[in-house]
């Protein structure tokens, strides 16, 4: 399958997406724990275990994305 530029873009704007929507998850749990908020061990875990995933998820989708972006670019024309 041959990356086109449409596809670099998409991905790196899923990855965008996922670090900002995981981000705001991210603080807003921990503000929860800071404030007491009285839950079972299992749903701090499994929250921050969701929270780790899909920040790696953006992670490979960026680093797809910024791959796809530069194997699209022209080179650099050479006038002689």
């Amino acid at each position: 399958m041959k990356l086109e530029r449409k596809h670099a873009v998409l991905f790196l704007a899923l990855a965008a997406w996922n670090v900002f929507n995981w981000g705001t998850f991210a603080k807003n749990l921990a503000a929860a724990h800071a404030r007491g908020e009285d839950r079972p061990t299992g749903y701090w875990v499994a929250h921050i275990v969701l929270i780790v995933v899909n920040l790696l998820v953006a992670v490979v989708l960026g680093r797809l994305g910024v791959q796809g972006w530069r194997a699209t670019r022209t080179p650099d024309r050479v006038d002689a």
